[in-house]
Formats: C-alpha cells, sequence, structure tokens
C-alpha cells in the first residue's frame, strides 16, 4: 500500500514539472591571465588581467513552456573581475546582460531590458573581436564600433527572429525614458545574418542620439540608453558594418568592415576601454573606418590558433590619424571546459595631431604611439 502510494504521489510530481517544463540554467566564464605590455604611460608593466579575451561572468538563464510552440524566457548576466572580485559594467550587478521576453519557435523572440545592440549580435561574431579567438585586445581602437561590447543598451525591446533556413534578423530600440527628451539619449538597430555551405553574411547598424553632446553635458539625460559605459559623448553616433567568412574543413577566413561617424563629439568616454578619464575634444564631427582581416585554424580538435590585421583611418579635429594592429593567439583545450590560451597584440598610430597614443582595448594607454601586449591565460566555464 505504501508503495503504492509513493508511486502515485512521484508520477503526480513528474507529471506537473513534465506540463511546466521550466527550467533554470547558471552558467559563466572565468577568464585569468598575466599581461605584460611594453608601455604604459610611459612604463613597461607586468599585471594580472581578467577578461583578456572574454570578460569574466555569471548568470542565470530561464525558460517557461507555455505550450503551442512559445516560452517564457529571462536572462541575468553579471559581469566581475576575477583579479579582486569587483563588478563591472560600471558597477552593476546584471550589468552585461538583463532581460525577460516571450519567444515562439515559429516566430522569434521579444525582449525587454538591457541587451546587446544588432552589432554586436550579428556582426560582431565575424570579427575576431567578438569570439573566444581574441575577444577584449583584439578589438578596434576604442571599440569605435562596439563589436566588443563596450556598452549595452538600457530600456531596451528587442526582437529576435527564429532561423529561416539559414536567415535570421532583428532589431532593437533604447527608449530615453525622460518625458520632455523623447530623444534625449536614446538608441535603435537592426540587422541580419545568413549562413549557407559555409558562407556567413551579415549587416547591422546602430544610431544613438545625444549621448552626451558638446555644452550639454548638464542636460544629458542619465537615464537613458546609454549610461556609466559610453565609449564617445556625442550629439549623434551612427555606426553601421558588414562582414563575411568561409568556414572549409578546419580553418575560417573572413573580412569585416565598419564605419562610425560621429556629430558634435565631446569626447571619448572612461568608458572606452584603456581611456583614463577620458580624452575631451572641442564638439567637432568625427569619422573612423575599420577595416579586419582574420583568419583561424584547428591544428587538432584540441589545439587551435587565429590571427587578424585591422586597419582603422580616422577624421578627428581635422586631423587623420590611422592605426595598424596585429593580433595572434594560440588556445589549448585541456577539458570541454578548460583551455590555456597564449596571444599578442601591436598596435602603432600614425599620422597622430589629435594627441592619441596607441591603446590596446582593455589595457592602459601607451606613452607614445606604439604598444606591445603579450598574455597567457587560462578560460573555465561552467
Amino acid at each position: 500500500m505504501k508503495k503504492t502510494l509513493m508511486v502515485a504521489a512521484l508520477t503526480g510530481v513528474f507529471a506537473t514539472a513534465a506540463h511546466a517544463q521550466s527550467s533554470v540554467t547558471l552558467y559563466g566564464l572565468i577568464d585569468a591571465g598575466i599581461t605584460y605590455t611594453n608601455n604604459q604611460h610611459g612604463h613597461s608593466n607586468v599585471q594580472m588581467t581578467s577578461g583578456s579575451v572574454n570578460g569574466s561572468r555569471f548568470g542565470l538563464r530561464g525558460a517557461e513552456d507555455l505550450g503551442g510552440g512559445l516560452k517564457a524566457i529571462f536572462t541575468l548576466e553579471n559581469g566581475f573581475g576575477i583579479n579582486d572580485g569587483t563588478l563591472k559594467q560600471n558597477s552593476r550587478l546584471f550589468g552585461r546582460q538583463a532581460f525577460v521576453g516571450l519567444a515562439s519557435d515559429q516566430y522569434g523572440s521579444v525582449t525587454l531590458g538591457r541587451q546587446y545592440d544588432s552589432m554586436v549580435d550579428y556582426v560582431g561574431p565575424l570579427a575576431l573581436t567578438g569570439t573566444q579567438y581574441g575577444g577584449t585586445q583584439f578589438a578596434h581602437p576604442f571599440d569605435n564600433d562596439n563589436l566588443n561590447n563596450s556598452f549595452r543598451v538600457n530600456n531596451s525591446v528587442k526582437y529576435q527572429s527564429a532561423n529561416y533556413a539559414g536567415f535570421k534578423f532583428g532589431a532593437l530600440y533604447g527608449f530615453s525614458n525622460q518625458a520632455d527628451g523623447f530623444a534625449n539619449n536614446r538608441a535603435y538597430s537592426a540587422g541580419a545574418s545568413y549562413s549557407f555551405a559555409g558562407f556567413n553574411l551579415a549587416a547591422a547598424y546602430l544610431q544613438l542620439n545625444s549621448n552626451g553632446a558638446t555644452g550639454a553635458q548638464a542636460a544629458f539625460n542619465s537615464g537613458g540608453a546609454i549610461n556609466g559605459d559610453n565609449t564617445f559623448f556625442a550629439g549623434r553616433q551612427q555606426t553601421w558594418g558588414a562582414g563575411a567568412n568561409y568556414t572549409f574543413g578546419p580553418a575560417t577566413a573572413g573580412l569585416v568592415y565598419t564605419q562610425t561617424n560621429l556629430s558634435s563629439l565631446a569626447g571619448i568616454g572612461a568608458g572606452a576601454s584603456g581611456v583614463t578619464g577620458g580624452v575631451g575634444l572641442n564638439g567637432s564631427s568625427a569619422h573612423f573606418q575599420n577595416f579586419e582581416a582574420n583568419a583561424r585554424y584547428a591544428l587538432t580538435p584540441a589545439l587551435s590558433v587565429a590571427g587578424s590585421y585591422t586597419y582603422t583611418r580616422a577624421s578627428i579635429e581635422g586631423q587623420r590619424p590611422h592605426w595598424n594592429q596585429f593580433n595572434l593567439q594560440t588556445a589549448y583545450a585541456l577539458s570541454k571546459r578548460t583551455d590555456v590560451y597564449l596571444q599578442g597584440e601591436y598596435q602603432q598610430i600614425s599620422e597622430n595631431g589629435v594627441g592619441l597614443n596607441a591603446d590596446i582595448n582593455g589595457l592602459a594607454g601607451s606613452g607614445n604611439e606604439k604598444q606591445v601586449a603579450v598574455t597567457a591565460g587560462l578560460r573555465h566555464r561552467f
């Protein structure tokens, strides 16, 4: 009799669980390394670093089956420094991502919260800075196109389509949340990608309005779409890009082009990794173009090599600086979740009349126009 009652009780529990089909997953990644830099403000340095490739994070991801191919979803993702345990993303608890929404197997998903823009979602994976094969330190100067997600978009509603035979698309809108300033610090973006027969193609657009214009700092809407991790303080930022890569056997090769146009540029924010305290400018327009060629190759299932070259040219306050950056990484998987890596970067800025120094993303800037960095690191995923 007791066995019968126990079986009946367990059957009821499993029936309820099967009906709800809810799940919550704890996940994360820890990236710790030792970095040598030949010049940081005029001095060489050996330091412990966190997130030289991928930012250290942990998160909660959940879903509840609502029936008919519809489910409720959420993600809460924290960013932290493994070297000192501090919060990243301007000390936000869930600064990397925080959203909730509905997802349909047939029609895609709609989510609301703090989220990635379309440049990150679609073009980023085609540049090494948006992947595990380069990441933070491979970013284009000041991460001017946000492919390394220096900032996320607050107050945003986002749509991402289902995968239609390799074709995906999406869009995002970030509200200013200001009653008397609808466009004061708002954002919007859109993008699409297509994969077929080893080819991957993607394009995206991002626009930020009034995220800190010259002479209007006091009127800057700090509750808007971008706050605390600004790459640029400008009246308007327009960024777009496209990329393609092709995978053949164990090799993948690709090209990425992006450009960013800025009006009323007041400065480069301290949110741009490596720019300590920010760089003040005089409210002129500015323009960045980035050309990246990249490749990666799996020598064995456990050992990979990857490299990229980026040429960036800009127009800032009538000057035309340009950057050359060479990047190389090798990684060895100790298991499915743990790997060690060694990577290096060389950056040089030329024709520099703006007073900028070389500045590898994620590190303190150089004291001159050249900078070299080498990192040996360990990554663990859970």
